[in-house]
């Protein structure tokens, strides 16, 4: 009998065992490194809008947010950020529309033609860069013009995409959050 108990106990002593001490990393399936904590738009962050009213970045709520951060000036790599950002929700399909693509200008100059004609669906927004740099995390040797972020429905960074990403991959884990969260 006490056989029989020792080798239904075997498997759960084993997991413990496993779990507790030799504590497994385990893998991680997401291209974009998560931001941990989350970290919630901040409700002081105000931004100014298209129409050239200010607007609380917290207001855009409900929706995934694909963010960028550059100036209105963008280069050669702004340009290619605006791009993947673009291609990645439109290869969304049916779901593109729950997916917001952000800019977040960091003066007011203007928006070349070129730009506003490409990215119509772009949100163009004017923000303070110090309030910019409390809130968005970055890479060591990196800024914060280098990546894309990923702010949930709810408010909160969740994830940054590394200097020169790979689109195909970014699209593989906005793909993955879209098909998994029922939320925005």
């Amino acid at each position: 009998m006490l056989l029989i108990a020792l080798v239904c106990a075997a498997p759960v002593i084993g997991s413990y065992f496993t779990y507790y001490v030799i504590k497994p990393t385990g893998g991680s399936t997401s291209y974009g490194a998560l931001v941990e904590p989350q970290r919630p738009i901040p409700e002081g962050l105000v931004v100014t809008g298209d129409d050239g009213k200010p607007l609380a970045l917290a207001s855009l709520r409900g929706k995934w947010l694909l963010v960028s951060v550059d100036s209105s000036a963008c280069d050669k790599a702004c340009v290619t950020k605006l791009y993947f950002m673009r291609q990645v929700r439109a290869t969304q399909g049916p779901e593109r529309e729950r997916v917001v693509e952000v800019w977040l200008r960091t003066d007011a100059g203007n928006v070349s033609d070129v730009i506003e004609k490409a990215y119509p669906d772009t949100r163009k927004l004017i923000a303070d860069p110090a309030a910019l740099t409390a809130w968005l995390p970055v890479d060591a040797g990196t800024s914060l013009t280098d990546h894309i972020f990923v702010v949930d429905p709810n408010g909160n960074l969740m994830m940054r995409f590394p200097k020169d990403p790979n689109p195909s991959k970014i699209k593989g884990d906005i793909t993955k959050l879209l098909k998994w969260s029922s939320i925005g």
